[in-house]
C-alpha cells in the first residue's frame, strides 16, 4: 500500500515517460513550439482542470546518525509526472515553517536526493531543532536556453478528440518543479502554508529566482545563484572564458553582457523576499552581484552578503568524512545569517 500524507491511498503503478535530449532538441527546433499552439482551436472543449498538489510517501526511514526520519516522497508536477524529495520534520503536529534545499541542476532522481540529505544531515538536524520542516529536493534535467524562450505552460482546450484531454501550451521546465514542491509543502497539515521558503546553490539558486517571478512564497535564499538565463547574460562563443569555464567574476563585465530589459521584466514580477549569498572568488560573482543591484533598482526586498570562502556552496555545511559537523568560522557566520533570515520571514506569531 502506498500512503499519502493525510490518509491511505490505493496502490498506484506510476509510469514516468522518458524524455531524451534528442527529443527535446527536436521539439525546440520546430518554429513556434514554445510560443504558440496551433493545433487546438478556442472553440474546443474547455481545458482540463489541473488536479490539486499531492505527493506519495513511499517509505520513511532514519538517515545515518540522525533520530529524525526522512519521508521518501514523490510530488506531482505541472505536467503530471512526479519528482523526488525527502521530507524531515520536528516532533509534533505543527504547523511548522518549511525550507526546501536544492543543489545544482536536476539529475539522478532519488539517488541525488538521498545523497544530498545524508551529506547535509547535521545541518538539517540544527534546522529541525529550530522548528523547521526540511525538504531536500531534486528536479527534472535542465534544458539550456529554453527558459529565455518559454512562457509558463497553460492548459489548452481540446478541439480534436471531442473530450477534455490534458493538453499543454508548452513544456514544463525545472524551476516549475520547485513551484510544485512548494505548493505540495503548503498543502501538508503540519506545514504553515505562509511560512514556506527555499534555499538553493548555483543552478538551484537561479531556480528560486525563476520560481519567485512566477509564484510568491515566504522567502528565498540564493547561494551563488547562476542567474545567466534569468538575466539573459551572454554565454555564447563571444562570452569571456578560461578554457571551458565562463568568466563573469567582474560585475561590470556581467552588466555589459546582460540584457537589462529582459532581466528587469522578470525581476519586477518578484514579490518574494530574497537573500543572495555571493562568493568573492567565484567565476560568476559578477552575475550574483548584478542580480542584487537590479533587484535593488526595482525596489525589491533583497539583501546581499558575500564571503571570500574557498568552497562553492559553502553555506550548505556538509558533514565531515567521519559524519561530524565542523563548520569553519565563515560557514558558521553564514549559517547564522541564513537562519536568522528565514526566522524573520517564515516564523509567524500565532
Amino acid at each position: 500500500m502506498l500512503a499519502a500524507k493525510g490518509g491511505a491511498m490505493k496502490r498506484h503503478r506510476i509510469s514516468v515517460p522518458l524524455i531524451t535530449s534528442a527529443s527535446v532538441a527536436a521539439i525546440l527546433a520546430v518554429p513556434g513550439t514554445l510560443r504558440t499552439a496551433h493545433a487546438q482551436l478556442s472553440t474546443g472543449k474547455p481545458p482540463a482542470a489541473s488536479i490539486p498538489p499531492h505527493g506519495y510517501v513511499l517509505a520513511s526511514k532514519l538517515l545515518k546518525g540522525t533520530d529524525t526520519p526522512a519521508d521518501y516522497t514523490f510530488v506531482l508536477t505541472r505536467d503530471e509526472i512526479y519528482v523526488p524529495i525527502m521530507v524531515r520534520k520536528p516532533k509534533g503536529d505543527g504547523p511548522f515553517p518549511a525550507i526546501t534545499m536544492g543543489w545544482g541542476e536536476g539529475r539522478e532522481g532519488m539517488k541525488k536526493v538521498e545523497r544530498l540529505a545524508e551529506s547535509l544531515s547535521r545541518m538539517q538536524d540544527r534546522m529541525i531543532a529550530r522548528g523547521y520542516v526540511v525538504a531536500t529536493v531534486d528536479y527534472r534535467n535542465e534544458i539550456p536556453y529554453a527558459y529565455e524562450q518559454a512562457k509558463p505552460p497553460q492548459n489548452l482546450p481540446d478541439s480534436i478528440s471531442g473530450e477534455r484531454r490534458m493538453l499543454k501550451s508548452g513544456p514544463t521546465l525545472d524551476h516549475e518543479d520547485l513551484i510544485a514542491i512548494i505548493r505540495y509543502l503548503q498543502s501538508l497539515p503540519y506545514v504553515d502554508k505562509n511560512g514556506v521558503g527555499a534555499a538553493g546553490v548555483s543552478h538551484s539558486g537561479e531556480m528560486i529566482m525563476k520560481a519567485s517571478s512566477e509564484y510568491t512564497f515566504g522567502a528565498g535564499v540564493c547561494i551563488e545563484p547562476a542567474n545567466h538565463e534569468f538575466l539573459t547574460v551572454d554565454t555564447g562563443p563571444n562570452a569571456p572564458r578560461k578554457d571551458t569555464e565562463i568568466q563573469y567574476n567582474d560585475v561590470e563585465v556581467a552588466r555589459k553582457n546582460a540584457n537589462k530589459a529582459e532581466g528587469m521584466e522578470r525581476i519586477r514580477r518578484i514579490n518574494t523576499p530574497i537573500l543572495i549569498f555571493g562568493r568573492e572568488r567565484d567565476h560568476l560573482e559578477g552575475i550574483f552581484k548584478l542580480t542584487y543591484e537590479w533587484m535593488k533598482e526595482a525596489d525589491k526586498d533583497v539583501q546581499w552578503v558575500s564571503f571570500d570562502h574557498p568552497t562553492h556552496g559553502y553555506v550548505f555545511i556538509m558533514n565531515q568524512p567521519d559524519g561530524s559537523y565542523k563548520p569553519d568560522e565563515m560557514q558558521q557566520k553564514a549559517f547564522d545569517i541564513f537562519m536568522d533570515y528565514f526566522d524573520k520571514h517564515l516564523k509567524h506569531t500565532r
